[in-house]
């Protein structure tokens, strides 16, 4: 059976709502958004804190607030989506073949495609704790969703590895439900996560939050019973001497997200190594003409209004792409991440996409203070912007105007810290 869609988008968290209504009001007739979950909202749903919507809404919302406001916005719109459904492929050609206990196998051809699919925490197996393999550790999101949702405890005495924020946000949760949060331990000298959630979550509960150091041991059989803690070098190596025994039933890891991109790769979507997410340009397209990407399956976002708003932009896009209303000519520029700059996205710009301006977001790597983020186009400074203070945990943002674009003539655009 095939189904034919102005646009599918592949997941039905945040970012794919956000693309979806802004795809649908700049012209796309059909729209369908395909989720794995039985629910729109995606993480959302388990997102019970509050800290969403500031900068969208002007309004401080849960995450299931958050997510309402588009799922009502989605049905009034009336735009189509299929739960419980899983994507088993995408062709070049944009046909998505999916499969659901209620459909059974489905194909949809699409005329364009956006991805939203997310990402995945690390688990243990990817980073490689020694000791036994007892019952009682679980990735942070696993336990939130135990906690929030599902209504189980997951113990009482607990040590986190890692300062990501769900993992902080954790912290602050476990400890309202009656448990007891020993340390988070963090192997980077700097948080992982937002500095309010250190300051919200950790701070204001008495928590330490224990830098340069990490777990070198877990002991139990059955269920953990303690964690040993350790300091590391500048090399991330455990010093000898300064090991500290912790006692607890519990281990949450909050120690990284990994963008869900393994059908991208199925369908040749170039991917950049450092990110993990898809190549895009300024219209969040990928290199696979047609088939848009936005959200933390292109890079991890700091705030989940990033998310929406780059998602609109990946949404609105894909709306012009099916109307022949994208340039494919003209001059292109390609950016780079110079000195102090992890990636920039997007990687490509062409310049006939951008109307009035394009914004480039980044991540440092590592804590700067009193420093400039210097734009060049080939040598040419087009932008210097004064930063008192920037930190990998949280996404830089540059405006570039379509006029700056211009300044210089060349293919190439960096960004350096100075």
């Amino acid at each position: 059976m095939m189904h034919e869609y102005d646009i599918a988008v592949i997941g039905g968290g945040p970012a794919g709502l956000a693309a979806a209504i802004e795809a649908k009001k700049n012209g796309a007739d059909e729209v369908l958004i395909i989720d794995r979950d039985i629910e729109l909202g995606g993480i959302l749903q388990q997102c019970v804190h509050n800290g969403f919507g500031l900068h969208i809404f002007q309004e401080e919302l849960t995450g299931p607030e958050y997510a309402e406001r588009f799922i009502n916005e989605l049905k009034d719109l009336g735009i189509d989506y299929k739960l419980d459904t899983m994507v088993l492929g995408i062709t070049e050609d944009r046909i998505v073949s999916t499969v659901s206990s209620s459909d059974g196998l489905v194909s949809i051809k699409a005329k364009a495609i956006v991805m939203s699919m997310g990402c995945r925490e690390r688990s243990r197996g990817a980073i490689n704790i020694p000791g036994s393999r007892p019952s009682g550790i679980f990735t942070a999101g696993t336990a939130q969703r135990f906690v929030n949702k599902e209504g189980y405890m997951v113990g009482r005495k607990v040590v986190i590895l890692g300062s990501g924020d769900i993992g902080m946000i954790m912290a602050r949760r476990l400890i309202l439900e009656g448990a007891q949060v020993q340390v988070v331990a963090e192997v980077l000298p700097y948080p992982g996560g937002l500095i309010r959630n250190i300051v919200q979550c950790l701070d204001d509960y008495d928590i330490p939050l224990l830098l340069s150091h990490t777990i070198v041991d877990i002991k139990g059989k059955d269920r953990i019973e303690g964690v040993t803690i350790a300091e590391v070098d500048e090399k991330r190596k455990p010093v000898k001497g300064t090991e500290q025994y912790y006692e607890c039933d519990t281990l949450l890891l909050s120690v990284g997200l990994i963008p869900e991109n393994e059908l991208s790769k199925g369908f040749g979507v170039k991917i950049d190594p450092v990110t993990g997410g898809p190549v895009v340009n300024e219209s969040m397209e990928t290199t696979v003409e047609g088939v848009f990407a936005c959200g933390n399956v292109v890079h991890v976002h700091d705030l989940v209004d990033n998310v929406t708003e780059e998602s609109r932009k990946a949404g609105r896009n894909a709306a012009r792409f099916i109307k022949d209303k994208t340039s494919v000519y003209g001059h292109v520029i390609n950016t780079k991440p110079g000195k102090g700059i992890r990636y920039i996205v997007p990687q490509i710009i062409r310049e006939n996409n951008v109307e009035h301006s394009i914004d480039l977001y980044m991540r440092v790597d590592r804590i700067f203070k009193n420093e400039k983020l210097v734009v060049r186009i080939g040598e040419t400074v087009i932008k210097k912007i004064n930063k008192a203070y920037m930190r990998p945990g949280e996404m830089e943002h540059i405006n570039i105007t379509a006029e700056d674009l211009k300044a210089g003539d060349h293919s190439l655009l960096t960004v350096d810290v100075e």
